[in-house]
């Protein structure tokens, strides 16, 4: 039988990478789902380490993310990390680590494509630099807004977007336009070197094959909402409370293990 890991000796991940097993090898071999649930535990953990909590046992950070136990223990041996008896996880070290292995130990520079109110709200919203995330460039085609700060940032034109993102070492792109502006502006974005894409507008985009895409398409998160809250109202209906709340667990399981639901391309 597997020692449960809450039971084993503590192993921190090295602050240098190791001839056996180099950081990038270690990143590269995590499946997507687990580091979409990383970054929920790096959530959990950050709010814990400002609250003074030290340690946490694996239950705990698993009711406090949504997810079974023992996939929580198994997304940590991707880190190397494992539990003391009697004493869970030190809070510090698992944020240093995910940290580290989710590359936020140097700071991405965002550029905002479409000044809109979704547009306004992002270039606006403080938790982008304190995570690492800070926005150093907007982008816009009205001319009543380029020129104009927002968030402190003057607005530039459309056209300016490959230049000013490799002068600037952009690396990640937000498009918060309408539908049919967004390819011409995602093709922009990669001319000027942006290596990843958060995509606002309903439509897929066609990029080459090294850019990473994450589409938010906040309609179809509304209809698989719509979805459980129909399913919930037959299974009451037809008096199975104790299934729906199994159902839940997978609902939970499902979202924690897909980004929160976000279509990916």
């Amino acid at each position: 039988m597997t020692p449960d890991a809450d039971n084993a000796p503590t192993a921190e991940m090295p602050a240098v990478e190791t001839a056996a097993e180099p950081e990038a090898v270690r990143a590269k071999s995590i499946p997507e789902a687990a580091v979409a649930r990383l970054a929920v535990y790096l959530r959990v953990l950050s709010g814990l380490a400002e609250q003074g909590a030290t340690t946490i046992s694996s239950e705990e950070l698993s009711q406090a993310a949504g997810v079974n136990s023992a996939k929580l223990r198994k997304d940590l041996s991707y880190l190397g990390s494992y539990g003391t008896r009697g004493v869970g996880y030190d809070v510090q070290v698992l944020v240093s680590q995910i940290e580290r292995i989710l590359g936020l130990t140097r700071k991405h520079k965002v550029a905002v494509v479409g000044i809109g109110n979704l547009g306004h709200a992002l270039a606006n919203y403080g938790g982008f630099p304190g995570r690492g995330f800070p926005v150093e460039a907007l982008f816009d085609l009205d001319p009543d807004l380029v020129g104009v700060p927002v968030g402190g940032l003057p607005v530039s034109h459309l056209d300016e977007i490959p230049k000013v993102c490799a002068e600037r070492q952009i690396s990640i792109g937000v498009i918060a336009t309408p539908p049919t502006a967004a390819q011409s502006v995602c093709d922009r974005l990669v001319a000027g070197g942006v290596q990843c894409i958060l995509n606002f507008a309903p439509v897929v985009l066609q990029v080459p094959a090294h850019i990473e895409v994450r589409k938010v398409d906040l309609a179809v998160e509304l209809q698989i909402l719509s979805f459980h809250v129909a399913r919930r109202a037959d299974l009451a209906a037809n008096g199975n409370g104790g299934g729906d709340a199994g159902a839940k667990g997978a609902e939970n399981g499902s979202v924690n293990g897909h980004g929160n639901g976000m279509v990916v391309r």
